[in-house]
């Protein structure tokens, strides 16, 4: 049986060197007096700042209200992208009333809704989490479709011969030859939804926690060193939610090959 660590992805040195010389560089730019200080901090005071904050009682605040926001939108849109997908994907009836209506929204910037939703909701966080749900229901609604579409007429055509009712034929047919898709779909909204936090936090900002309050309190208080740091932090947890959804995506569609 292979060990933890022989699951754990190889990592090359080489894709550091870059980062590292960026940083040698900047501290070497800074250190010199080449630039102005206020605009272009030195790293040490990114990472000074970054080390006040995180012992600070609002960095676990900070991080769980956007974490917080981000699943409660991303449970709530991918839960409406499957149920969307699959009425589309398998009623044709449904794609000729409401596809037409769903495929002229897709088109709308997502960030055209802010004003709307502000109006309905206000600045709080049911406003940021709708926003983030809408930003993943879309991304999770087309590839259910696409998945469900992608279903062969002979599939179908055993399930009827053999009396399937709607819903065996939903759960031992469509939702298991539609997985693949619908899975990528999900990667895709989590990817989404994270971004959608952030774009909901700048932009329907109150007086609450979050990362993106952090950066916005930097820029307040003209701190570059807080607003740089706040970056990192939302760009780590942005690449450990890849990461995380990458691994079960593979582990999900690895033991499908070994069902089938």
């Amino acid at each position: 049986m292979a060990s933890f660590k022989d699951k754990l992805p190889a990592i090359d040195p080489r894709g550091f060197v870059l980062p590292l010389l960026f940083i040698i560089v900047w501290q070497a730019v800074t250190s010199a007096g080449w630039v102005d200080t206020r605009l272009i901090v030195p790293p040490s005071a990114v990472l000074t700042a970054g080390w006040k904050w995180l012992n600070s009682g609002q960095a676990l605040e900070s991080i769980g209200a956007s974490l917080f926001r981000d699943a409660s939108g991303f449970t709530l849109g991918a839960a409406g992208g499957i149920t969307i997908g699959l009425l589309l994907g398998t009623s044709r009836l449904a794609s000729t009333v409401f596809g037409p209506t769903f495929h002229t929204f897709k088109h709308i910037s997502i960030f055209a809704w802010i004003p709307l939703l502000s109006a309905f909701f206000g600045r709080d966080d049911l406003a940021k989490i709708v926003f983030i749900a809408f930003a993943t229901l879309y991304p999770v609604a087309l590839a259910t479709i696409e998945g469900v579409r992608a279903i062969a007429p002979s599939q179908l055509e055993v399930a009827r011969i053999y009396g399937f009712t709607p819903r065996q034929a939903l759960f031992r047919l469509i939702l298991p030859a539609a997985s693949p898709q619908i899975i990528t779909g999900l990667h895709l909204g989590l990817i989404f939804a994270w971004l959608a936090t952030m774009g909901a936090e700048f932009l329907l900002a109150s007086t609450g926690e979050g990362l993106g309050m952090t950066v916005i309190r930097g820029r307040a208080a003209f701190r570059v060193d807080l607003i740089i740091f706040g970056m990192l932090i939302i760009g780590a947890f942005g690449m450990l939610l890849n990461e995380l959804a990458t691994r079960a995506e593979t582990r999900l569609l690895h033991w499908r090959g070994h069902a089938r």
